[in-house]
């Protein structure tokens, strides 16, 4: 299972000291080499994910860390959707970035707007319109 015959006899060790802790937990109706044979699967797979852990570590130190991604307010200045949201108005998208960029709610919107929640539905349809006119060009 682990492939070096080193790291199995650890996992065995390890295994049959969990084992013996864990004796008192071992329900006499089952089958004794069943529970053990677990014990050694749960701890030869705990090996196998920290040594891959270990790998990924060394090759991040080795490579480096890789750059940060581009900010998502850089992307969308520089998108087709950033330039039409630039030619809507500024209400309309306002409550269109919180509805769909952050994910807030027509009653969260409207609240931190200062607007009634109607208000908010209307101005996310016309949005919409306004985008679809926009980016048609762009959709094609």
């Amino acid at each position: 299972m682990l492939g070096d015959p080193a790291a199995a006899e650890d996992c065995t060790q390890e295994a049959f000291v969990r084992a013996f802790r864990a004796w008192g937990k071992w329900k006499p109706g089952a089958p004794a080499e069943a529970w053990l044979h677990r014990i050694a699967i749960n701890v030869g797979v705990s090996h196998w994910r920290r040594q891959r852990l270990r790998e990924v570590g060394e090759l991040v130190r080795r490579l480096g860390r890789p750059a940060p991604p581009p900010s998502p307010a850089t992307i969308a200045e520089n998108s087709e959707l950033g330039r039409a949201l630039r030619k809507i108005p500024a209400k309309q998208a306002a409550a269109l970035v919180l509805r769909h960029y952050h994910g807030y709610t027509n009653r969260e919107i409207g609240a931190a707007l200062g607007i009634p929640e109607r208000t908010v539905a209307s101005r996310l349809a016309a949005a919409k319109a306004r985008l679809r006119v926009e980016l048609a060009d762009w959709m094609e």
